[in-house]
């Protein structure tokens, strides 16, 4: 199906949430943010064999557990690492400006992987007004890429988040 103008559906979705960014406000319920990253897994790994304590700075103790039980880590690490930065460009802010480890990215069991903003993170991501974070991890033998929409306004949840925003829909 495509538009009047002959454009595909998801490029008229992609041109209306461009244009709701450059406005600099979100509506209610509207889009606050989108990120994408992409990892090269052969340059993370490297770095991360050059300075021994970065992992330590960038993932937060559960993560870096979760990454261990796999018998090679790196993928895992570098999904998450793409996470922090995509959730940095969803809230439009550079690297930098909060610590990567208060972003982590939260299994649940079987279920989809979340986001969790801690500390100063958090903290823009609610005068941001971010209610809900949506996340789409994935990798191959080569790159790790993430996804992550920032949703404001009244959504209807915040998962795993330590605290309900006031302007977010307290409805479950």
């Amino acid at each position: 199906m495509r538009e009047a103008d002959g454009a595909a559906p998801v490029t008229v979705l992609a041109q209306r949430a461009a244009e709701v960014l450059a406005r600099g406000a979100a509506a209610p319920g509207g889009l606050v943010g989108v990120g994408v990253d992409a990892v090269d897994l052969d340059r993370f790994r490297r770095v991360l064999a050059r300075r021994s304590r970065l992992a330590d700075r960038l993932f937060t103790e559960a993560e870096r557990r979760y990454a261990q039980s796999a018998h090679d880590p790196v993928p895992r690490m570098s999904t998450r690492f793409a996470a922090k930065e995509a959730a940095m460009k969803a809230l439009g802010v550079g690297l930098g400006t909060f610590p990567f480890a208060e972003v982590e990215v939260v299994r649940n069991g079987l279920e989809a992987p979340s986001l969790v903003l801690h500390g100063s993170a958090g903290e823009l991501a609610r005068q941001a007004g971010v209610c809900r974070w949506h996340l789409s991890l994935t990798h191959t033998d080569q790159v790790a890429v993430a996804m992550v929409i920032a949703e404001g306004g009244t959504a209807v949840s915040w998962p795993s988040a330590p605290i309900r925003p006031s302007h977010c829909s307290s409805r479950p």
